[in-house]
């Protein structure tokens, strides 16, 4: 089953970094993807209604792979914002260390409340294991409280 990590960053200046380290990685270019909101929805007519199609478009798309309607609210409302999406696909070691460099570059954490916070990685604390919410549901994989979010479809 293919696995999908998708995570948003809110600057657009760092995706082709974390795309050029999920690449090195070996997942072959064509199953890493950035999307932006495009700068421009034209007119075609009384009844065009470019955004959103764009919007119904990923939302179908990312209910495919597993992502929740929270989630797919959050991911367009940082493409609305300036966001850009990144996901990469592949075997599920190198789909999760590629979740963990989108962690590491600053991927948005979207179980915070409020304006999208760059998810830093938390200080180890000696002589504590760490606490992490392993839950799964079908078509998705929870990872804690990440930015990158992980998918099973």
């Amino acid at each position: 089953m293919p696995k999908t990590a998708v995570a948003l960053f809110k600057n657009p200046a760092l995706v082709e970094d974390v795309v050029e380290k999920i690449e090195k990685l070996g997942i072959p270019k064509q199953e890493v993807r950035t999307l932006e909101e495009p700068g421009a929805f034209p007119v075609d007519g009384v009844m065009s209604f470019a955004r959103l199609d764009f919007e119904v478009e990923l939302k179908h798309a990312l209910s495919e792979i597993g992502v929740t309607d929270f989630q797919e609210e959050a991911y367009i409302q940082g493409l609305k914002d300036g966001g850009v999406l990144v996901l990469a696909s592949g075997p599920d070691d190198r789909v999760e260390a590629a979740a963990q460099i989108m962690n590491r570059q600053g991927a948005l954490d979207l179980n915070k409340g409020g304006d999208l916070e760059p998810q830093l990685p938390e200080p180890e604390l000696e002589g504590t294991l760490p606490s992490r919410d392993t839950s799964q549901q079908t078509g998705r994989i929870r990872e804690g409280s990440s930015g990158a979010h992980l998918f099973v479809w």
